[in-house]
């Protein structure tokens, strides 16, 4: 979700815990009410596997005269993941999807060569205070399928395989987490959890996968005897078996990461590519109106930068 304009986050304070590799600390936007916290890409991390983008949004409460009303807008070389704690979002899309998420579940849209999509309050619940909760990211594609043709891809919450341990919560997303798997499809090693732990409680973090981050929704993180405020993001160094524990007050917490990509991403506004002359192509072709409409939502549209 690009259209949020976050600042690039900031290097956080010096840490101890050997076991990390790039500490983060979010800037934060106030977007007409509502607090967006943007953890990459930073000067000193562009990517954890292949995550690219990670906006944290909210929480926070939407008054009855606001709504969240993204305009449609374009996607090149990459998949966007919605999930949301709390509130709804309606989606639609130049596919022709059109659908609510609401929390647990999982939007999936590659964009490959192209896609343009909108992102709105709901009808039936505009007029009404509406809390909204949630994380924006984006996966880059791989060399061999930036160019696919663009997918969407809805996922309940009722399908992703649920961790339940004494004191310890959560759903795998996306990938496979101590024996459980996803549905979901990616392209590319990847893992997205969502977990919760009680204070005390310990969660072994396996080194299975090359890049490995979290960031902290709520509570604090225990990590080696570091203790990890809300809304940092921590990236580990490959190879190190990692124990988790959640701190005095519990812990809400993200795992993501997986296999690094082969080569560079360029980001530019809602394009993500490996090659520079791919994206200044997506920005005539969005500036000349080559892009594919929204049905039902064609007369709105974010302009080019």
């Amino acid at each position: 979700m690009s259209f949020f304009p976050g600042n690039d986050p900031e290097p956080g304070d010096a840490f101890a815990c050997d076991a990390i590799e790039n500490l983060i600390i979010p800037r934060s936007s106030d977007i007409g009410g509502f607090s967006v916290r943007r953890a990459l890409p930073t000067r000193q991390r562009r990517l954890v596997g292949p995550f690219i983008f990670f906006d944290r949004m909210g929480p926070a409460v939407l008054r009855a005269d606001e709504a969240l009303d993204v305009k449609p807008h374009p996607h090149i070389g990459l998949s966007t993941v919605t999930y949301l704690f709390d509130g709804e979002i309606k989606h639609r899309d130049s596919l022709g999807t059109e659908l609510v998420i609401r929390p647990g579940d999982i939007n999936l849209m590659t964009a490959g060569r192209g896609i343009v999509h909108s992102e709105r309050t709901p009808e039936n619940l505009r007029g009404n205070p509406l809390s909204m909760s949630g994380l924006q990211t984006w996966l880059a594609l791989p060399d061999d399928k930036e160019e696919i043709d663009p997918a969407f891809a809805h996922t309940a919450k009722s399908d992703m395989p649920l961790i339940d341990l004494a004191g310890i919560s959560g759903q795998v997303v996306i990938g496979a987490l101590d024996g459980l798997k996803s549905p979901v499809h990616t392209f590319t090693d990847t893992l997205y959890v969502d977990l919760r732990l009680e204070a005390g409680r310990r969660f072994p973090f396996s080194a299975l996968h090359e890049e490995r981050a979290i960031y902290v929704l709520s509570g604090s993180l225990v990590v080696a005897g570091d203790r990890f405020a809300q809304d940092q993001l921590l990236v580990f160094r490959p190879g190190d078996e990692i124990t988790l524990e959640g701190g005095p007050e519990g812990c809400h917490i993200m795992l993501f990461g997986g296999a690094a990509l082969n080569s560079k991403r360029y980001i530019w506004w809602n394009f993500v590519s490996s090659s520079k002359e791919r994206i200044e192509q997506a920005k005539e072709e969005w500036r000349t109106g080559r892009f594919d409409i929204v049905p039902g939502d064609e007369e709105e549209f974010v302009p080019l930068p």
